[in-house]
């Protein structure tokens, strides 16, 4: 599928015909849409392939390696790692990526993808007779889709500014349906907080059984919500929507930060919305874990592809106390073939490690955390800052995730700070907070092209330029769509 127009044609649609959105089995059937959608077990297996876009596909899935490569490396705290090849990878890293990028092509083929699947299953499955489908679950399983499409269409306006915000499935091959043209900015946010908001009145999280556990609730969308309005600096919005999941009191963080990234604990407290992943269950497993192991150590079959960059100041800035660090990085490994112990050069990417995956980490069942609390408490900390400088409830929100670390509270070490500084500390909390979940690319994007280019060169990536905080249009979709224009920064 290699442009727009063929992405959203009428015929087939890969559906898993599991029963919840854990996924476990490979994907298996392909089904002609028009005699699909006829009852609710349709329905369901409809939103399972909307879910399963999230961690599986033939080559690379979105949270299973590519948006890595396309967001963590193009940043102050990550690089390609020795073992990454691929030109258009080690390109990204370095800055030196061009619109022929064909990684930055994948973004976008695999998040219209997963656009194409939510919109056949938001129009098919609101047509279903109510006959043949519970009015509660066709509501909920349409509501799932928005969710999720609203998700894809978050990253894809972030990622390329300029994007065709498609809502139906395409039925016929003229080419006014084949050539869409991009839609404002303005028109894609709007688009992705009325999905958002209709996702608020799914189930709370405890509204779904064992066997749906894993499924977009009514706190992810607040959540995803409360970010979109903090991207678009719709501070008292963002405020007000981050406190409501506070206030709901369905979540919390646990005691133990490991506990955010151990399997046993998958789906806690604290996880707000999470790609599930199990390993040794037909190619489920978690491959982010084994793309920053090393293959440097007896019995470890590494691929070295995702590295921590040398140049970052990220790792030295731990406090001693501070728990992060040795949990999103690893310096020491104890061979599982000869039990000796090996230093590592330089601190590896550590977070989706899983013991019971020594040997083969690309089988680790640690799911990928979308959004947790913590972050809410800091979209909460950072929203209130802007509207009002630092007041003592936005120190407490971001000391109540200092505090879990094992790190200084904020309000003890700094009292005292201008709402410039405590932005800083913000973002620099995140910084530390999410290592290796997707957020830097972001966070660093949205404060702007010159803050952008002066952490990136401090960090000794000098090619960084201002076009970076956006990628370009893919060439190839430009090529094939007459329609698209390319991103003025990038002509």
């Amino acid at each position: 599928m290699k442009n727009i127009g063929y992405l959203f044609l009428a015929g087939t649609i890969a559906l898993s015909l599991s029963s919840c959105v854990s996924l476990d089995e490979e994907p298996s059937s392909s089904l002609v849409a028009e005699n699909f959608y006829t009852k609710e077990a349709d329905a369901i297996s409809a939103v399972n392939a909307v879910y399963e876009t999230l961690h599986y596909d033939a080559g690379q899935s979105l949270y299973n390696g590519l948006i890595q490569i396309g967001v963590e490396m193009a940043t102050d705290d990550y690089e390609a790692g020795p073992r990454a090849r691929n030109s258009h990878v080690r390109a990204i890293s370095n800055l030196t990526h061009d619109v022929s990028n064909n990684r930055m092509e994948e973004l976008w083929l695999e998040s219209y993808k997963a656009i194409n699947r939510a919109n056949i299953a938001i129009d098919k499955i609101s047509a279903i007779s109510p006959n043949n489908i519970s009015a509660d679950v066709q509501k909920r399983l349409v509501n799932e889709a928005k969710f999720l499409r609203a998700l894809h269409y978050f990253n894809l306006i972030r990622w390329f500014k300029y994007i065709p915000l498609v809502l139906h499935e395409t039925t016929t091959l003229s080419t006014e349906s084949l050539n869409i043209k991009q839609a404002t900015e303005d028109e894609v946010y709007e688009q992705i907080i009325s999905d958002l908001k209709d996702a608020e009145q799914l189930p709370a999280p405890d509204g779904y059984s064992s066997s749906d556990v894993g499924r977009a609730t009514a706190g992810s969308a607040k959540a995803l919500l409360s970010k979109v309005y903090l991207t678009r600096q719709q501070w008292q919005l963002a405020a007000d929507k981050a406190k409501e999941v506070i206030d709901t009191g369905w979540y919390d963080l646990f005691d133990d930060f490991a506990d955010a990234f151990n399997p046993a604990t998958k789906n806690g407290k604290e996880h707000i919305f999470s790609v599930q992943y199990q390993g040794y269950s037909n190619y489920v497993g978690n491959y982010l874990a084994v793309r920053s192991a090393t293959n440097e150590v007896p019995g470890i079959s590494g691929e070295n592809a995702d590295a921590y960059h040398q140049g970052s100041d990220l790792y030295g800035s731990f406090e001693p106390t501070d728990v992060r660090r040795d949990i999103s990085f690893v310096t020491d490994i104890v061979s599982p073939v000869d039990g000796k112990n090996y230093h590592l050069r330089v601190p590896l990417l550590n977070k989706y490690h899983d013991e019971n995956a020594n040997s083969n980490p690309k089988e680790s069942s640690v799911n990928f955390p979308y959004f947790r609390y913590s972050e809410i408490l800091l979209i909460y900390a950072e929203a209130l800052n802007e509207l009002n400088g630092p007041t003592a409830e936005a120190y407490n929100a971001v000391d109540k995730v200092r505090s879990r670390a094992g790190s200084s509270k904020l309000a003890d070490v700094a009292p005292a700070l201008s709402q410039d500084n405590f932005r800083d500390s913000v973002f620099q909390e995140r910084r530390k907070e999410f290592i290796y979940e997707h957020q830097r690319w972001f966070d660093l994007s949205r404060r702007g092209a010159e803050y952008y280019v002066k952490m990136l060169k401090a960090a000794g990536k000098t090619q960084a330029q201002p076009k970076h905080i956006h990628f370009p249009v893919p060439q190839r979709e430009i090529d094939l769509n007459p329609n698209l224009k390319q991103n003025p920064d990038w002509e």
